[in-house]
């Protein structure tokens, strides 16, 4: 028997696969985690995340304004902001043990290409770490033609609700809010992708989320679904950072005006999640939001490079 070949030169980093916003393995959203990425080039990055394929990857630095420093790169592109991967990486630093909840509730603060935010972690009822990310504050961008991106979609026009705009939202990352009248609408949905894509490449912005105020569980407010077909991802499972505009938008519009509820997403992929969202407000503005979940470790290994 041939002796194994030993490659020399390429070094390996530790990956995780954690699913994020659920606490069941193969459920909510999956994201690769490398939580010592010191070395990585831009391309090198692009590349791993390319391979792993996953909706997001996560790539965590030292930082000299924050506890840590982190990246994130979808299949195509790096993104300024995301939610599943803040959630999926604290619970992969709190794993390693460089972030201690042995004395309870902690605040770390994350560096990203917008600013440094604060994430609060503890564990829950259940021993599960819940992570709690707070978001850019909101920002609302321009309205979008509800007739062009029903066409996108494969729906009617009037499967839109008709007292809201379509309009682009960020809460660090800029995404098209989609309100549509019913669970069952959103199961319709037959996305183009390559007509959603190009609106997303002319309009700036970098996905499109639509949602309505049904869910499958009664005690929850929403469900939605995820499109970011130019950044590479099809379908996204669960997706926290839309979540965040969502529910800023929700305010803003007076659909919805609790400052805690639980939205999900996922289901109609065979990946449920559950997303806990908290708004602040003054009057008709949301001026800030935070998302909350939980996440589970499937998978740990090594990538070279």
């Amino acid at each position: 028997m041939a002796a194994p070949v030993i490659l020399r030169g390429m070094p390996d980093y530790q990956v995780k696969i954690v699913d994020a916003f659920t606490t069941q393995r193969y459920a909510g959203n999956p994201c690769g985690v490398l939580t010592k990425a010191d070395g990585l080039t831009d391309g090198q990055m692009q590349q791993i995340a390319r391979e792993l394929n996953a909706s997001e990857t996560a790539f965590v630095f030292p930082s000299r304004r924050a506890n840590f420093r982190v990246r994130f790169f979808t299949p195509l592109k790096e993104i300024p902001l995301a939610g599943h991967p803040t959630i999926a990486t604290m619970h992969a630093l709190v794993e390693e043990g460089r972030i201690d909840l042995s004395r309870g509730r902690v605040r770390v603060t994350q560096e990203l290409s917008i600013g440094v935010l604060p994430v609060d972690i503890d564990l829950d009822e259940q021993r599960n770490v819940r992570v709690v990310m707070t978001q850019g504050k909101p920002e609302f961008g321009r309205r979008l033609d509800r007739n062009v991106l029903a066409d996108a979609l494969g729906i009617a026009p009037s499967d839109i609700l008709g007292d809201a705009p379509v309009q682009v939202v960020s809460t660090g990352t800029p995404q098209a809010m989609v309100p549509v009248r019913s669970l069952d609408v959103l199961r319709r949905l037959r996305p183009n992708f390559q007509h959603l894509g190009d609106l997303e490449e002319v309009g700036h912005y970098f996905s499109t989320h639509v949602f309505c105020l049904e869910a499958i569980d009664p005690g929850h407010r929403a469900h939605a679904r995820h499109f970011a077909a130019s950044a590479g991802v099809a379908e996204d499972p669960v997706t926290g950072s839309a979540t965040g505009a969502m529910a800023a938008y929700l305010w803003k519009y007076g659909l919805l005006r609790e400052k805690r509820f639980v939205a999900e997403q996922g289901h109609i992929m065979g990946r449920p999640g559950f997303v806990e969202v908290e708004v602040d407000a003054e009057g008709d503005e949301p001026v800030a939001v935070r998302i909350a979940g939980t996440a589970v470790t499937v998978l740990r290994g090594t990538v070279a490079v």
